[in-house]
């Protein structure tokens, strides 16, 4: 008996259990080993053995063979299926970043916490993770961001399972997402979409098209227009100039076979253009580089067959890469950059620029350019330093109507680059000198104005100096706030969500640009990938940006929209959210840990709400009548779903999903 019992110290004392006649080993199996492509995180790729930098793991200036390097905010879930004993790590953020990062690790077995760390600093030691998990199928090894999400290079050192047998625990995907088509189809009576405000100068030419949803054949009306005005019955598209300054109510109708929709439009003829947020496309997040007249020219077939010109779409924009290259070994980006009078000339993948702006227009759209104050843009094609008029002249004498304007080089050029600049103000002289700043965007505004076209004007300098601070006074129609969005969470969320404060800047003829949209297909040319945001973090972006009364520009290839994108692109009640007359943004009214609300105040009264659920399960979050400023009875409606949900007194709650929203306007019951 007493042999017996050594034995079966021995057994356990050696990794064995007993059960029946049955000896069980415990087997250790380490995280990275595993396909950690299933992991989630914020920024960069989860990484095997390294840290999310690419260096071996160091916490606390000590190193580890072992582990998982990620990025706050993760989620790793791990698939057990009950036959997990214990989970071991060493968790911290990694030395590749210095002092800085703030992190919180969690580990939860079947959604209940079992593990929060304290929120540890770059240079921490590792905090020492031992979490039993008997009968837990599925482990979740979570990050948040602590005080920011800024350097948040988190890792799972030695993180492993040891359980009971040979059964294998794998990494799973870290959510099961159901995000279906809400927008429903449009009916086949008409109804009009497009802008209820116009701005135009006077004597500049004149061009908007009733955006109209409905079976066609229809035909359009434009009831009262002023002189100098007329309307193309088939197209809807209004054209002509006005001679003086003054505000004219303008009766649209649109017509076909089932009925007739009507809507009124204020033009306002004066100083003023851009009076709402503008809605169209862009080449850079799709082709970038790649771009091409051709391309250029299928964007807009594109925006015209999908239909999206009839839910208000009116851009197409060319991005960088259409001017000759500083060195480029491209025979296509070739070329003398100017011409002897000091026009710019674009590249051999442009040969016809006026060609293009015409074949655009004849579709209903309008068509944009781009440039940067400094002598070469980002891609170091030719830009417009020195000839700010010349360029200004060219794009109206070519017919463009939009022109995005990108910091770049122009940066060398503040910092005294240009010995010969005597009278261009210098930020060496002050780091912070605001003067410095404006000046490059002062220039081409006022060489814009001596045109006699209207061209919008986007000042691309992200966010530098406060631009919302003072881009309208320089006369910016739009201002960068930001850096480059990229397709992801992180980057999206860590945009959109950090525009709180912006609102009071954004009116009429002056917005916000939090940056272009990055759902659809893109890539940054020539390969091109389904976004990476998943459908929920794609009606979030969509939503988001409509509150925040910011342009919309789309960002993907338009000739391979599916049903999903479009179905983004061609909601009518979220559309008319960011195209409101009072052309105000969102501000957050409520925070709650991962759950926000935002609100943004509606022409009539009503109010454009979003419930936003940044977490990693789906939630309930609370619009409170007393943080919106309302009381009494208001009724709710569902923008994506175009549905009436009821009444509600002093709040409305839903469920919301991981990383998603729900948007609704609520307008007094009465």
């Amino acid at each position: 008996m007493k042999m017996r019992n050594h034995t079966l110290l021995l057994m356990l004392a050696g990794g064995l259990f007993l059960k029946g006649f049955h000896a069980f080993a415990e087997t250790t199996n380490y995280v990275s080993a595993f396909d950690i492509s299933l992991i989630q995180q914020g920024w960069g790729e989860p990484q095997a053995d390294k840290s999310v930098g690419g260096n071996p793991i160091s916490i606390g200036h000590k190193q580890f063979e072992k582990g998982l390097g990620t990025h706050a905010e993760s989620v790793c879930v791990l698939f057990l299926n009950g036959k997990g004993i214990t989970f071991k790590a060493n968790v911290g953020v990694d030395d590749e970043v210095g002092t800085n990062g703030s992190v919180v690790f969690k580990v939860l077995g079947d959604g209940k916490q079992l593990y929060v760390s304290k929120t540890l600093h770059g240079g921490d030691e590792a905090e020492t993770v031992e979490v039993p998990v008997n009968g837990v199928k599925e482990l979740t090894l979570q990050v948040d961001a602590g005080e920011g999400i800024d350097f948040g290079h988190a890792d799972w050192a030695n993180a492993r399972v040891i359980e009971i047998g040979n059964a294998r625990p794998r990494i799973v995907s870290s959510f099961k997402e159901t995000a279906p088509i809400l927008t429903p189809a449009p009916s086949p009576k008409p109804a009009i979409h497009s802008a209820k405000v116009f701005g135009v100068r006077p004597g500049n030419p004149f061009l908007y098209t009733i955006a109209a949803t409905g079976d066609r054949p229809m035909t359009f009306y434009a009831d009262f227009l002023p002189e100098g005005l007329k309307v193309d019955a088939q197209t809807g598209q209004i054209t002509g100039s006005l001679k003086d300054a003054g505000e004219h109510t303008v009766q649209l109708r649109a017509r076909n076979s089932l009925g007739e929709a009507m809507r009124t439009l204020k033009i306002v003829c004066g100083s003023k253009i851009g009076l709402t947020p503008a809605l169209g496309w862009n080449s850079w997040n799709c082709f970038a580089s790649a771009v091409t007249a051709e391309k250029v020219k299928s964007a807009a077939d594109a925006m015209v067959s999908s239909g999206l010109i009839n839910h208000g779409w009116t851009y197409i924009n060319v991005d960088d890469f259409w001017e000759t290259h500083q060195n480029s070994t491209d025979p296509t980006l070739q070329g003398e950059h100017r011409d002897a009078n000091g026009k710019i000339n674009p590249n051999t993948r442009f040969p016809d620029m006026k060609g293009l702006a015409d074949y655009i227009h004849s579709k209903g759209l309008k068509a944009g350019l781009y440039s940067s104050p400094g002598p070469w843009t980002c891609g170091g094609c030719t830009a417009s330093y020195k000839h700010e008029l010349d360029d200004a002249e060219s794009y109206a004498q070519w017919g463009f109507d939009y022109l995005k304007y990108d910091w770049c080089s122009y940066g060398d050029i503040a910092n005294g680059g240009d010995p010969s600049a005597k009278d261009i103000p210098l930020m060496v002289k002050d780091g912070n000198n605001l003067a410095a700043y404006q000046h490059p965007y002062r220039v081409m505004r006022a060489a814009l104005d001596k045109q006699q076209r209207d061209i919008l004007f986007s000042f691309c300098q992200y966010g530098d100096a406060d631009v919302w601070n003072w881009g309208e006074e320089v006369g910016g129609n739009s201002w960068r706030t930001t850096g480059d969005i990229t397709d992801n969470w992180r980057s999206m969320s860590g945009i959109g969500f950090n525009q709180n404060g912006h609102e009071k800047f954004s009116g009429p003829g002056h917005f916000n640009d939090p940056d272009m949209l990055v759902v659809g297909k893109v890539g940054w040319g020539p390969s091109l990938h389904p976004t990476h945001l998943t459908r929920n973090e794609q009606y979030t972006h969509i939503s988001l940006w409509c509150l925040l009364a910011s342009p919309l520009l789309i960002g993907c290839d338009m000739t391979q929209l599916d049903d999903f994108t479009l179905s983004l692109l061609t909601n009518d009640e979220v559309l008319e959210v960011n195209q409101d007359p009072l052309g105000h943004g969102a501000a957050r009214v409520s925070l709650s840990g991962n759950l926000e609300v935002w609100a943004k105040d509606m022409e009539d009264g009503s109010k454009a709400v979003g419930l936003f659920n940044r977490g990693y399960a789906e939630t309930t979050v609370t619009a409170k009548w007393a943080d919106l400023g309302i009381t009494g009875k208001q009724k709710v409606r569902d923008l994506w779903r175009q549905k009436n949900i009821g009444a509600f007194s002093k709040e409305f709650t839903a469920k919301v999903p991981r990383h998603g929203v729900v948007l609704v306007r609520i307008i007094p019951a009465k």
